[in-house]
């Protein structure tokens, strides 16, 4: 069976959201459509995985609503299953900054193209930030990039108040996974008073999807909120999997010995198991964002 997966997001006033719970539910469930779509006041977030016939309905279904007539979606193919059900949820975010006054549908910072991304982040006087999760940087990020080692997008702004200035940090360049974050992190930006704050439009998925690995300027690989951990160059499945005790990425997972099969591969665990519950336990789990 064909299948695909695709990632979209929208911030648009959507003050019915929680009416359109269960008709959507119920719509990807008719479909055989599976995986996790937010709904706010602020918005839509979703990946979804499905045959490319059932994925293109629900974005139809979806942009039937005039407020998402253009949901931009990215996609790639994925015969196994990124997800094990459907999952439609509200939040008070689509995804959460902590700081509800933001509005990016009222301003954002400026969109740069994936064509356009190599020249921005070369420039010497442009301050380049991935605003992703510490476990999502250490697979992989663009060369030169600030890696903020925050532990969830709350921090975010807590790390810019402590080192960035916006009469120092003239120029300010921002990327995330699928690009939600860093158009939410700029509106705050914006609003903070920094001047010329730019972000990958379509975030590192689109980027890998359309420059060439000749002229690609990203290193590693990307960590994706579904069962495929992580792609690479041109969205292939990347080779991480998630370790089964604290949920982080692991490149690879040394085998577990069949005589000792209490020992835990895991770089981030690094104890073993013993009747009492290991502090790896206590490692925050990647979320979907």
């Amino acid at each position: 069976m064909s299948a695909v997966v695709a990632t979209f997001y929208k911030f648009v006033r959507l003050a019915d959201f929680a009416e359109k719970q269960q008709p959507l539910l119920t719509f990807c469930q008719e479909q055989a459509v599976k995986g996790t779509i937010l709904l706010a006041a602020e918005g839509i977030n979703g990946t979804i995985w499905g045959t490319p016939q059932a994925v293109t309905a629900v974005l139809d279904w979806l942009r039937s609503d005039l407020r998402l007539h253009d949901l931009v979606p990215k996609i790639a193919n994925c015969q196994v299953s990124a997800f094990e059900r459907m999952k439609v949820r509200l939040k008070q975010e689509i995804v959460t900054l902590g700081i509800p006054e933001v509005d990016p549908s009222h301003q954002v910072g400026t969109y740069v193209s994936p064509q356009n991304w190599n020249d921005l982040i070369t420039d010497p006087d442009v301050t380049v930030i991935d605003t992703r999760n510490d476990y999502e940087v250490n697979i992989g990020s663009f060369e030169g990039a600030i890696d903020p080692q925050t532990q969830s997008f709350r921090d975010f702004p807590e790390y810019v108040r402590h080192h960035l200035d916006p009469a120092i940090h003239l120029k300010v360049a921002l990327f995330c996974t699928g690009g939600i974050r860093c158009e939410k992190a700029t509106a705050w930006m914006l609003e903070a008073g920094f001047k010329e704050v730019y972000h990958l439009q379509g975030g590192i998925l689109k980027y890998l999807e359309e420059v060439p690995a000749a002229e690609s300027l990203w290193q590693g690989e990307c960590f994706v909120f579904d069962q495929r951990v992580a792609v690479q160059q041109g969205l292939k499945l990347g080779s991480h999997q998630i370790c089964r005790r604290c949920g982080r990425p692991i490149a690879q997972p040394d085998p577990i010995s069949e005589t000792d099969a209490a020992t835990i591969s895991c770089p981030h665990c690094e104890v073993r198991v013993t009747p009492q519950p290991p502090a790896c336990q206590s490692v925050r789990q990647p979320q979907y964002p």
